[in-house]
């Protein structure tokens, strides 16, 4: 009765699933494990602005085993782009590929960066760590001196809701408050070409009836 479906959830295999047993179109809205459609939006707000990002370097500081990190690692492979994934160790990306450095001194990472981003220290589900989480990225975030370590015309992007003060600071926000509100604002027009990209290609494939 449907062409497609989207699906928020915890666990990834749920939406793995899912696809695998209903043959449609299955959209990742956000797991535990990966946060694409957010991605396609960043990167959507980045070329907007900036152009290709094919060939750049990208810095994502905080958690980066968390789903938003994981998700850039990805992105990193499929889109040819330079990421550095600045983090404690205990929060280090466990994926990786050839186009992803892992740092643990985020001002090393930052230096000639063409976008910084980053995300909560604390993710959903998470709560019950928030006070060693907090302990643990002191240090990790973009401020002031970090943004200095980059390019002229570095970008910043947060996908949202930010902790002033933790993750990034409130001067650094409101300033690139601009384009982060443009880059919530992307994942509408994103996700209704997702939509569109993913039900003419299964209409097309002769299965749509």
């Amino acid at each position: 009765m449907v062409h497609g479906a989207v699906i928020r959830t915890y666990e990834q295999k749920d939406v793995e699933d899912f696809a695998a047993y209903s043959g449609l179109p299955t959209i990742n809205a956000l797991t535990d494990d990966e946060h694409p459609c957010q991605i396609l939006t960043d990167i959507l707000t980045y070329e907007e602005r900036r152009g290709s990002i094919q060939g750049k370097r990208v810095v994502f500081v905080g958690d980066a085993d968390c789903n938003m990190g994981r998700s850039w690692v990805h992105a990193a492979e499929v889109m040819d782009f330079q990421l550095i994934c600045a983090a404690p160790d205990a929060y280090q990306s466990k994926i990786s590929n050839a186009n992803v450095t892992l740092c643990s001194d985020p001002k090393t990472a930052a230096r000639y960066a063409d976008l910084l981003y980053t995300d909560v220290w604390v993710s959903m589900g998470k709560e019950d760590e928030a006070a060693q989480r907090k302990q643990e990225f002191q240090g990790y975030q973009i401020n002031r001196e970090l943004l200095s370590l980059a390019k002229p015309d570095a970008l910043v992007l947060h996908c949202l809701p930010a902790y002033r003060g933790m993750e990034i600071t409130e001067e650094i926000l409101e300033e690139n408050a601009e384009v982060i509100f443009e880059q919530a604002g992307n994942r509408l027009p994103t996700q209704q070409a997702i939509v569109a990209f993913l039900v003419g290609a299964w209409k097309g494939s002769g299965f749509s009836e």
